[in-house]
């Protein structure tokens, strides 16, 4: 045997835009890869992306013209990577490998972005087949190709064997101050620090925790937007000018990706007519799913995440843009009143604590749907953990995310991060501004749903008694529906009969 014949460590399938910058990862840490995809020119491609880095030394990336032709290439057991679309396509390659030879202990991991419930149906369907696990990968293109943040559940013995790989090729941090420690070119050194990978639980666990790491992204990014809107519309400031303000923030506390390519798509013009580019692009905003299963699961578990719920909506009513231009031309509202620079210092301002408290609030619902998510499938969840792999290679990658894990290592059974001493003096100290910006924006006629969401939010967990004895009285008198009172033990029901005389109350079995 030759020595490029040397049998690859990996077979990888499918090469879109993250499979082939996965494949060229992995090849950059040493690992020598089988490729194919049903559209041969990507096979191509990524061959020619191999012979471009590597230069005149042994290809790193071999190509395959089949399933059959891959598993030959591959050492035994084999590991099998899939970065295909979520659905019916994962069952197509898995059934194909099958057919192809693949063996009960040969490892098959899906990467794409599939729902959660589907992964634990699927490790049920192969069991004794072959071993599916699964990863959640985030950090796009850049991330994929130089170090994403990487989220896998399934089988532990396959991820006994798949650790040493993921931790390789995962985003790396500073462990003495949580810092991502960035590679952006193949020609740059592997970086050495914490791994952004860390096993996550059960079939089902990763996925649902990148599920709510991209709900988070929804409303981090909504956010974000409503910043941006107020600026613009109210305070009468440009692109470049808002860019200028993101820039400062994103020095401090608000430092994050998502901030950095703000500033990044506020500072770009378009070519062809010379104006902003934010002003050339239409506002109607897309959707691949997961922010809405991220709503879908925290309505049907209980859990109160409202703001990023309230983000998947905006995106919704962006789409409607026929009937707002139409709506803008018959609705009132009010005539914004241009603002001297001092109250234009001072809305930016408030605007800033504005966006860092929903911030906080959107970061607290996430991670207690996450709770109670792994309660009701008793997933081992270990939140510190997952903060700590957010801090790099992942789209919603923050400085902050370093105090959501130090929140996590003061108390791992912390219930949500609102009670935690370091954000509840975070808010306490910035709430004010929080309710001064969302006040001037409503009194401006400029919706800011993201924020008004989390304060409700916050102020609804704040408060001790709600309306809702109210609505269980409702509910008892239209449909029986029953109470609980507060002064008798807990989980003992009462009703009034309404529509008899003198209306008594009796306690239900």
């Amino acid at each position: 045997m030759t020595e490029q014949e040397i049998l690859c460590d990996i077979g990888f399938i499918g090469l879109g835009v993250m499979g082939k910058n996965i494949a060229l990862n992995l090849a950059d840490n040493g690992y020598k890869i089988a490729c194919f995809d049903l559209d041969h020119h990507k096979v191509d491609e990524l061959v020619q992306a191999d012979v471009e880095e590597r230069g005149e030394q042994l290809p790193r990336v071999i190509p395959c013209q089949s399933y059959t032709q891959l598993l030959s290439k591959l050492k035994a057991p084999h590991l099998i990577i899939l970065s295909i679309p979520a659905g019916k396509a994962v069952d197509d390659v898995c059934l194909k490998l099958v057919d192809a030879g693949i063996k009960a202990d040969d490892i098959i991991v899906d990467t794409g972005n599939s729902l959660w419930t589907d992964t634990i149906e699927r490790e049920k369907r192969y069991k004794g087949k072959f071993i599916f696990f699964t990863t959640a990968v985030s950090g796009g293109e850049v991330g994929a190709r130089f170090g994403p943040s990487l989220m896998p559940s399934g089988d532990p013995y396959a991820w006994a064997r798949i650790e040493p790989v993921w931790h390789a090729i995962s985003a790396k941090v500073d462990p003495r101050n949580g810092t991502a420690l960035e590679r952006t070119h193949h020609s740059q050194p592997l970086p050495v620090g914490e791994p952004c990978a860390t096993y996550i639980g059960p079939a089902g666990s990763g996925h649902y925790v990148k599920m709510v790491h991209n709900g988070i992204e929804y409303a981090d990014m909504q956010m974000i937007c409503e910043a941006y809107h107020i600026m613009r519309e109210s305070l009468a400031m440009s692109p470049q000018e808002i860019a200028a303000i993101f820039r400062q923030w994103n020095k401090g506390v608000l430092n994050s990706y998502l901030m950095e390519i703000s500033c990044e798509v506020l500072e770009q013009f378009d070519d062809e007519t010379g104006k902003p580019l934010v002003d050339v692009i239409l506002d109607k905003a897309g959707q691949k799913g997961t922010g809405l299963w991220t709503a879908v699961s925290a309505l049907q578990i209980g859990a109160p995440a409202t703001t990023i719920a309230q983000s998947v909506f905006a995106r919704s009513l962006s789409t409607l843009k026929h009937a707002r231009v139409r709506a803008a031309k018959l609705l009132a509202g009010p005539v914004i009143k241009s603002v001297d620079e001092s109250e234009k210092t001072q809305c930016i301002a408030q605007l800033h604590d504005a966006l860092y408290c929903s911030k906080i609030v959107a970061y607290a619902q996430g991670f207690q749907l996450i709770k109670l998510a792994a309660r009701e499938q008793n997933w081992p969840i270990d939140f510190g953990a997952i903060a700590k792999i957010w801090r790099a290679g992942c789209i919603i990658r923050a400085a902050f995310l370093q105090k959501i894990t130090d929140a996590y290592a003061r108390d791992s059974d912390l219930g949500n991060l609102l009670l935690d001493d370091y954000f509840a003096g975070e808010i306490a100290k910035y709430q004010s501004n929080w309710r001064h910006s969302i006040a001037h924006a409503t009194i401006t006629g400029i919706p800011c749903g993201a924020f008004s969401s989390a304060l409700a939010y916050y102020d609804s967990y704040r408060t001790e008694t709600l309306p809702a004895n109210l609505l269980q009285g409702q509910r008892d008198f239209f449909g029986a529906h029953t109470f609980e009172r507060v002064d008798k033990p807990l989980g003992k029901k009462y009703h009034v009969k309404w529509s008899e005389e003198g209306r008594p109350m009796v306690e239900v079995d």
